[in-house]
């Protein structure tokens, strides 16, 4: 009986130890490694959102200003043949989609936090954002401050830093957080709030194409958006910010930020460009 319990002791010791090996080795598993031998990059991206991932209901692709970053920073990195494949998230599943190995690297509007910072790493700014309102023409809110009234009813996005920000900036408004933007949008149309609040880049891009509503009273935040890896990814998150280097140096960076932000009326593509 003695022999049989040391030997099943000794066997679950065996499997103990197998388990924390994995564990382990997945932990420190090189992502820049796999991607290289792949010669493909995996982002998390979204495909709500207008001017920096939205899908093409024609052509069931995801475009935008992220995605092209996105593209650049691949080639950049694995040479001309390398490929960036992208999968959808949300503010909601960006990070449990990285941390679970799903994707590599997220570009998602995704602002950089001390909270963030924690969890996961990031690359340096790519884009210096703003949170901003949305409202429908002739509304009274002109600015952050007109939010702070009894009855004031504020959209924004689960996951996002929005809904924190407001609850800070107008302590009396009310809150009401969605899935995504196009929810969000919907609800305000809908008149289940007076204004939508997130980045600044975003709400523009709403408006593009709703002639009705307008963004009102600049920018009460900074929201500077990063590219983030795994925590411990340090070799994929250097090549990142080397790439970006090299696109702002030789160009491409601001014929992406043109060709997606140069003809949105009131949208300040030099604030949105600094680092």
């Amino acid at each position: 009986m003695k022999r049989l319990r040391k030997v099943l002791l000794a066997l679950g010791i065996f499997i103990l130890g197998g388990l924390l090996g994995a564990c382990s080795s997945s932990k420190t598993q090189n992502t820049w490694s796999e991607d290289k031998a792949d010669n493909t990059i995996t982002w998390g991206v979204k495909a709500d959102t207008r001017l920096f991932g939205l899908m093409d209901v024609k052509t069931g692709q995801i475009k935008g200003f992220d995605i092209d970053v996105a593209k650049a920073v691949t080639k950049k990195i694995l040479g001309p043949n390398g490929k960036a494949k992208f999968v959808q998230v949300t503010s909601k599943t960006r990070i449990p989609l990285l941390k679970n190995g799903n994707i590599n690297a997220i570009i998602a509007t995704m602002t950089i936090t001390p909270d963030r910072e924690k969890i996961v790493d990031f690359s340096k700014v790519y884009f210096a954002a703003g949170q901003s309102l949305l409202v429908k023409k002739g509304s009274s809110i002109k600015n952050v401050k007109d939010l702070n009234k009894t009855g004031t009813t504020v959209l924004a996005v689960k996951g996002s830093t929005s809904a924190v920000n407001i609850k800070k900036s107008a302590p009396k408004a009310k809150v009401l957080e969605l899935e995504d933007y196009a929810q969000a949008f919907t609800a305000l149309k809908s008149g289940q709030g007076q204004a939508l609040t997130t980045d600044n880049g975003i709400l523009f891009g709403i408006a593009s194409e709703n002639p009705g509503y307008h963004v009102v009273g600049g920018t009460f935040t900074n929201e500077p958006y990063g590219i983030a890896v795994d925590q411990g990814q340090t070799e994929l998150k250097n090549k990142i910010n080397t790439a970006l280097s090299e696109m702002r140096k030789d160009g491409t960076y601001q014929k992406l930020l043109q060709k997606w932000f140069g003809n949105v009326a009131g949208f300040n593509l030099k604030e949105a460009s600094q680092q």
